[in-house]
């Protein structure tokens, strides 16, 4: 049974309470937040919704939030007392938040079944003492990590008191609905993400130094080359904060007394040394990296000023980058004589080595610490599993280390305290796609390079996209049609989606660009008529088709999701129809989606006024508009309100499944030959206004123009009165004769050209 949660308490409106108090609320969570004084806490609160990324799903989600003040006698006691969840995140010291559990320990009651302490490392035993027995069982600590509704990784904290039952329905909780990755550390300074990411920034400094490299060409060698983010090292300093990052190595240095390496979390004079002349990192606009003019600069370690950037000169990185899988690559880099290789391979061996030495103490088996780097610090492998990638390199590059094995095998993985590999608990509502695909390989279902047909069960067929960006082509349309073939002769449902962060970027711009150049405009025709048959047979199918976008969910990938029964959408799913910003308008089907959309709105035969419902979506595409998440995506009617939203990117899979069951088991019928109400002349009319207007005052080109207007046209179903009724072919043939005249001219194909070399939109 999935916990659910009605009511929390948050202490404590700073940057990371408000932030958790959004959270929350978007799940459903009705949050009391306190701080000194109820104008304190609004204040907060009012700062966290201008935050940009945005901690909130949707601004409508704030009104589930309701701002407290501490000076006001008996408010915090009987909050606490109605809340199922109590979370202090008040300053990072241990006297404070001590003396606020003193002060909510009698006052909770049998409803409360969580009170935790968000800290970055603070001893939880400690902050615990002397509280009551009743108190202690439900207390732990947790460890969001900013921003908390983006970064994945929750850490939880028990206490040798604590009930574990709550823990674990708290973890539970935190996966469905929070789309939390949770681990359970070990009280210790900085727990497990932290202490091993903060020992491996100080050691890649050293490094750095030592050897002679800068910010920029360490950045260069610890980011996606060895799996990690583009952010890597230096960058990762300035986006977390010096400030915060010294704060954390000095909590280790000082708590870490027999640690043998507590001298590795020593801050360098020259990090004191940014910290005192104030620059923070992204903040306050300078740390490592610095930001002039159009340039960004590197800081010279030696001099302490700020120089160009360079890159990285090695034959060793240049002929690892075109190895695909990373356990080779790193094999190479390591076993390379250059500088290059000796930085890679003597901070492996410390980062390594030291998750191998600390590993006990900090978990209870090696998943947990993989999990934390992966969820916490964006590693596409843990220190363990990087150590079984490198195989009997391992070895050679630990001698003196003991690794235990197998860390790894048959699906379980090593535990500290059983002393050998151990199956982890079944994930509630976790769908195994690794043992899906190796069925469909087994029994011959068909597959390319895009995409592959794997079985769900239930009844349900699934259909993985695995391209790069998942970019469709012939060969994603040619899947697509298989699966709705397959579904529909011995299934009862299918589910389109991925395991890979992004949905699809849309449709191969450079294979439409050769063919324009090429003149071949019949081989054009053909392929944009395929595309639409494609999102019309979705649409169309005889059984229920559930698409679920994560990520990027962009252009030929949103219009995928439009022609669905219906979406499961992942929380963050970032989605837009963008083509006018390459000089093209949806032209699969998505611009004739849009408009039945519209129509939707209101009910058959209704006679309301589509003008504004049509001026707001028409105006998102027209801008390229891109939803910040799926609650945001139901505002410009890219989802319906009917389509579901999943937290966790684990059990998406899981509840796209059961949403096309529930389909199929209510007596699925596909939708039928629809008559789309339309503005008509009303609709261009409007839109060739407000261009003319934005070209005069210089805001806009001809081109952009254009855009505006074959786009109204077919949205507003070309020369027609207001208010009649059109076929979804005939909008479907103005979208695709747009489509094909804008790529006909020689401004869109600049623009096109432009976005695949540099990946930023042209205006011409």
């Amino acid at each position: 049974m999935i916990p659910r949660l009605e009511s929390a308490v948050v202490i404590g409106a700073g940057t990371m309470g408000a932030q958790i108090a959004c959270l929350l609320a978007g799940s459903g969570i009705r949050v009391r937040l306190f701080d000194v004084s109820e104008d304190v806490a609004r204040s907060g609160m009012e700062r966290a919704t201008k935050l940009r990324p945005a901690p909130l799903y949707h601004p409508s989600h704030a009104l589930r939030i309701r701002a407290g003040g501490l000076d006001a006698d008996g408010a915090l006691e009987e909050a606490a007392a109605g809340a199922d969840w109590v979370i202090e995140a008040i300053i990072e010291q241990p006297e404070p938040k001590r003396a606020l559990f003193e002060r909510l320990d009698p006052a909770l009651g049998d409803r409360t079944r969580f009170v935790t302490t968000n800290t970055s490392g603070l001893s939880i035993g400690a902050l615990a003492d002397g509280r009551s027995d009743a108190f202690r069982r439900r207390f732990f600590g947790t460890h969001f990590f900013n921003p908390p509704r983006y970064t994945r990784l929750l850490e939880l904290i028990p206490l040798a008191d604590t009930d574990p039952a709550a823990v674990a329905t708290l973890a539970e909780y935190a996966s469905r609905h929070l789309g939390k990755g949770t681990v359970v550390a070990r009280d210790t300074p900085a727990f497990i993400a932290n202490r091993l990411g903060v020992h491996g920034l100080m050691v890649a400094l050293r490094l750095a130094q030592e050897l002679g490299l800068g910010p920029d060409e360490v950045d260069e060698l610890t980011g996606t080359l060895i799996g990690r983010p583009k952010s890597a090292t230096f960058r990762t300093l300035d986006l977390v904060g010096l400030d915060v990052a010294v704060a954390v190595a000095d909590h280790c240095h000082a708590d870490l007394a027999d640690d043998p390496e507590r001298e590795t979390f020593a801050v360098p004079p020259i990090l004191r040394g940014l910290i005192e002349r104030g620059a923070l990192g992204e903040k306050t606009g300078a740390g490592f990296f610095r930001k002039e003019g159009g340039e960004i600069l590197a800081l010279d370690l030696a001099s302490g000023e700020y120089r160009p950037r360079r890159r990285v000169t090695s034959p060793a990185v240049q002929m690892a980058r075109n190895e695909i899988d990373l356990g080779r690559r790193l094999r190479a880099l390591i076993a390379a004589s250059d500088p290059a290789g000796e930085f890679l391979r003597r901070a492996l061996a410390a980062n390594l080595g030291y998750a191998v030495r600390i590993g006990p103490d900090i978990a209870d088996g090696v998943a947990d610490i993989d999990a934390a780097m992966r969820w916490g610090f964006g590693w596409e492998l843990g220190p363990f599993q990087v150590l079984d990638a490198l195989g009997d390199d391992a070895t050679r590059l630990l001698p003196e280390t003991d690794i235990p094995r197998p860390l790894y095998e048959n699906g379980s993985a090593w535990s500290f305290s059983a002393g050998a590999p151990v199956a982890p608990p079944a994930t509630l509502g976790a769908t195994d796609l690794d043992a899906a695909r190796a069925t469909a390989h087994a029994t011959g279902l068909p597959s390319n390079a895009a995409a592959s047909v794997v079985e769900l069960g239930d009844g349900i067929l699934g259909l993985e996209l695995h391209g790069k960006l998942n970019i469709i082509g012939l060969d994603t349309l040619a899947m697509v049609e298989r699966a709705i073939d397959l579904a529909t002769n011995g299934y009862d449902g299918l589910v389109i989606g991925t395991a890979a962060p992004d949905f699809s970027a849309g449709a191969n711009l450079a294979l439409m660009l050769i063919e324009a150049e090429d003149g071949e405009w019949g081989e054009l025709d053909r392929v944009i008529r395929r595309f639409q048959g494609m999102t019309q047979a979705i649409r169309h199918a005889p059984v229920p088709v559930v698409v679920a976008p994560r990520g990027r969910t962009l252009g030929g990938g949103a219009e995928m999701v439009l022609a669905a029964d219906r979406a499961q959408a992942l929380a963050e799913t970032y989605i837009g129809l963008v083509e006018l910003g390459v000089g093209l308008i949806p032209g699969g089907g998505g611009s004739t989606a849009m408009a039945r959309r519209i129509a939707d709105r209101f009910p058959v035969g209704a006679r309301d006024d589509l003008f504004p419902i049509y001026s707001h979506v028409f105006t998102a595409i027209a801008s390229a508009t891109v939803a910040n998440g799926a609650w945001e995506a139901r505002d410009y009617l890219f989802l319906s309100d009917a389509d579901p939203i999943t937290a966790n990117p684990d059990r998406q899979w899981a509840d796209a499944r059961e949403t096309a069951r529930t389909l199929a088991d209510v007596g699925y019928r596909p939708p039928g030959e629809t008559r789309i109400r339309v503005l008509g002349h009303r609709g261009i009319a409007a839109a060739e206004s407000l261009s003319y207007n934005q070209l005069v005052g210089h805001n806009i080109s001809e081109h952009d123009r254009l855009l505006v207007t074959e786009l109204a046209t077919v949205m507003s179903g070309g020369d027609v009165a207001e208010g009649t009724e059109v076929s979804e072919q005939y909008l479907l043939d103005l979208e695709r004769e747009a489509f094909l005249r804008l790529l006909g001219t020689r401004l869109t194909r600049d623009r096109i050209r432009h976005t695949l070399k540099t990946g930023k939109p042209l205006r011409n």
